[in-house]
């Protein structure tokens, strides 16, 4: 019998503050860019590479880096990972233009990518299969009181301080997360096998230029002049990536995995999911603080019963998982999820906080039982020797999905905003509510809040039927491990013994 790491529960503190970092960081620089935009004389097209440079970097080089990780260590790579990643994010306190503020944004998307598979794929190495539910569970809590609470720690900061600090507090953080790894954490590693240079560079290549387009269609539609080039490369790229790694003796990224039917049904489950989820903070942002007028930091607390009820989903993951399996947590979680984009859909001008609030409830509720659940038994095909690459294949999944949500559910919400308001209204207010409020016209205010939520509606309507269709495809597709007849169990311990 294989003897549990004595400092497995040490070991996922380092994996939870090591993720920790990077979703705070990308959240609360959200809340930073009207003063750091500001500061450094940035225009439109620099803060858009500004945030999209990351994303970009980062996309495109998990998969490499998950191999890596399989290959050289995956604490190596983990801990060089958050060096860079802290090393960037203190050089941000003394950028002067926006070319520098790219360019270390550039550094630290390199960073999180080698940062990110390295956590889940150590966190199944350490934890067997009876702790390993919990586990994913704490971690996943700890995600979300990131993605929460951090909107709410970047508007105290910025007010108290200035925008480099949303930078500054990921120092200490990655610098303790550092030294308890070197100190707790213990080496792994998958067996030799020769390098893949060639499917690195696809899967780069194919990823950045995938995630590129994604970003563009809002602004240049699906198959316009530049983003029809970019789409044709990521095409390209990624159809040659699959082929190659079908044929090569020695692939970087076992596509074998997508024969399992609990790895292709739970990366397409959450995929689905994710673009249900990504543009939810970036629609209901705007609805909180455009049509009821809060402030930042108000708007982040806003966000505090999703948060709440995501802890009590995943303790209610942990507690029945063992009992009941990955498939039926997964099937309630994605339901009550649907219900709450459901309930969105009702919210007016006149509705305030109340529907919401539910709503956001109910959807940390199901997403807390949902989204470890499907993790765990996507994590659990893996083998252990393609931890690393394996994890990064299902972040590569949810990134994307993620950034189509944000792309599809923003461009429907722009366009259906801009369909719904007067004809003679001006220009910039048929751009943006943003606008409309500069404006000062109480009627084109009212006008405006009108459209935005009736365009809301529908963004989340085509989210709930997105999450439904994961439901559906979870349950048809996922399968729970079985567990051994009492007379195989005990052939097994006689022959043990």
């Amino acid at each position: 019998m294989e003897t549990r790491n004595p400092h497995r529960w040490w070991i996922l503190i380092v994996l939870c503050l090591s993720s920790l970092v990077l979703v705070v960081d990308g959240m609360a620089l959200t809340v930073a860019v009207p003063a750091m935009t500001e500061d450094l004389g940035a225009s439109p097209q620099d803060t858009q590479w500004i945030l999209d440079s990351y994303i970009l970097v980062f996309a495109g080089l998990l998969l490499t880096s998950g191999s890596l990780g399989d290959r050289f260590g995956r604490r190596r790579v983990m801990l060089i990972g958050l060096v860079l990643f802290g090393a960037a994010s203190l050089g941000a306190m003394f950028v002067a233009n926006p070319g520098e503020m790219i360019a270390l944004r550039v550094a630290m998307g390199v960073g999180g990518a080698l940062i990110m598979p390295s956590t889940l794929s150590i966190l199944i190495t350490v934890f067997d299969e009876t702790e390993r539910g919990k586990a994913m569970a704490a971690w996943s809590s700890v995600s979300m009181l990131g993605l929460v609470g951090s909107p709410v720690l970047g508007g105290v900061l910025i007010a108290h301080f200035s925008w480099q600090a949303i930078f500054l507090i990921n120092v200490p953080v990655v610098g303790l997360a550092i030294l308890a790894g070197v100190l707790l954490m213990p080496e792994s590693k998958g067996q030799w096998q020769k390098p893949d240079p060639l499917g690195a560079v696809l899967s780069a290549v194919g990823m950045t230029a995938l995630v590129w387009w994604i970003i563009e269609l809002p602004k240049h539609g699906a198959f316009g002049e530049r983003s029809g080039i970019v789409l044709a490369v990521a095409v390209v790229a990624l159809v040659g990536f699959v082929i190659w790694e079908n044929v090569t003796p020695a692939p970087m990224v076992p596509l074998v995995l997508f024969k399992h039917r609990n790895f292709s049904g739970g990366s397409l489950s959450l995929a689905l999911l994710q673009i249900g989820n990504g543009g939810l903070l970036l629609v209901l942002t705007q609805y909180l603080q455009f049509v009821l007028g809060y402030s930042p930091i108000k708007a982040g607390l806003a966000f505090v019963p999703l948060a709440v009820t995501a802890l009590v989903g995943n303790t209610i993951g942990a507690t029945y998982a063992a009992r009941l399996g990955n498939r039926p947590l997964v099937l309630a979680g994605m339901l009550v999820m649907a219900s709450s984009f459901g309930l969105l859909t009702t919210v007016s001008p006149d509705t305030g906080f109340a529907v919401p609030a539910v709503a956001l409830g109910l959807l940390g509720l199901g997403a807390g039982m949902a989204m470890p659940a499907a993790v765990s038994a996507l994590m659990g095909t893996i083998p252990a020797e393609q931890a690393g690459v394996g994890s990064a294949l299902n972040d590569t999944i949810q990134q994307a999905g993620t950034a189509l949500g944000i792309a599809i559910l923003g461009s429907l919400l722009t366009s259906g905003y801009a369909s719904r308001m007067p004809a003679g209204a001006p220009e910039q207010a048929r751009e943006s509510i943003g606008g409309a409020l500069a404006a000062g016209d109480s009627g084109l205010v009212d006008a405006a809040r009108e459209a935005f939520t009736s365009s809301m509606s529908l963004t989340f309507l085509i989210a709930a039927v997105g999450v439904l269709a994961a439901a559906i495809l979870s349950t048809v597709v996922m399968r729970d491990a079985k567990r051994k007849p009492d007379v195989e169990a005990a052939k097994e311990l006689e022959l043990t013994a």
